[in-house]
């Protein structure tokens, strides 16, 4: 086993136990403490675990929220896809609404140039993208930019958001789950999302895989609030099942 599919597992684990232990782990994979006390040391870098004594705690249980830079160096490719894959949930002209994230960037990076299109934003790196992309309409909320995300959150974005239609959103996720629906970690970005949901005629979720299941500290929406979710192929059929069974519809890039 590579050890990027080592520290894959071992993020799995954490989310399902609540926790790992450096000597369960090693005896698990058939390796050292120390490799296992690296892998942890990798994933706490990448802002996935958070080191305790004897093991680690997935983020999601501490509350603690990655920063951007973190969560850009996380599944780089399953986000490439997972951005190509949404290019299909593209109206050929009309009004779409980008979430601020990772994944929504890259759909951003993606945006062809021959169709007349107004794209909304709460997110600062994904107006710069766009904003030298002479085929496209850009808005950019106002409000609050929070550093960890550089996200525009608060009462600006939310009146701005009060006042369009959309033809689609493609909203972020930091957890989704059958049994809690959509959270993240901050209640001011979970209320600019829950805005975004209700502002567009479709709703398209972009998550990869490490999402489904995960819980985090504020709700912004139901499965029934969401269209479409794509996410990678690294989502594994139970769960796949699992979501399709409550009604949603997923698309494994």
């Amino acid at each position: 086993m590579y050890a990027e599919q080592r520290q894959q597992r071992i993020v799995e684990l954490a989310r399902g136990a609540g926790r790992v232990d450096v000597a369960a782990l090693a005896a698990e994979f058939e390796v050292t403490a120390e490799t296992v006390r690296r892998d942890l040391t990798a994933l706490e870098r990448n802002g996935l675990l958070r080191r305790v004594h004897g093991g680690a705690i997935p983020v999601e249980r501490l509350g603690f929220e990655p920063g951007l830079a973190a969560r850009n160096t996380v599944m780089t490719e399953e986000k490439e896809r997972i951005a190509k894959a949404a290019l299909a949930e593209l109206p050929t002209g009309g009004s779409v609404l980008l979430d601020a994230g990772t994944t929504t960037a890259r759909l951003a990076e993606l945006l062809p140039g021959d169709r007349d299109l107004t794209v909304v934003t709460n997110a600062l790196p994904i107006a710069l993208t766009l904003s030298v992309r002479p085929g496209l309409t850009l808005l950019l909320l106002g409000g609050r930019v929070r550093g960890r995300t550089l996200a525009a959150v608060d009462d600006w974005a939310l009146q701005g958001l009060r006042d369009v239609n959309v033809d689609v959103a493609f909203v972020g996720t930091n957890g989704i789950s059958v049994e809690r629906g959509l959270t993240t970690p901050d209640p001011a970005e979970a209320a600019v999302k829950q805005a975004m949901i209700a502002a567009a005629r479709r709703v398209v979720v972009l998550a990869d895989h490490t999402k489904v299941g995960a819980e985090t500290f504020a709700r912004f929406g139901d499965l029934g609030d969401v269209d479409l979710l794509v996410t990678d192929a690294g989502l594994d059929p139970a769960g796949t099942a699992r979501l399709e069974a409550a009604g949603l519809e997923v698309v494994r890039a």
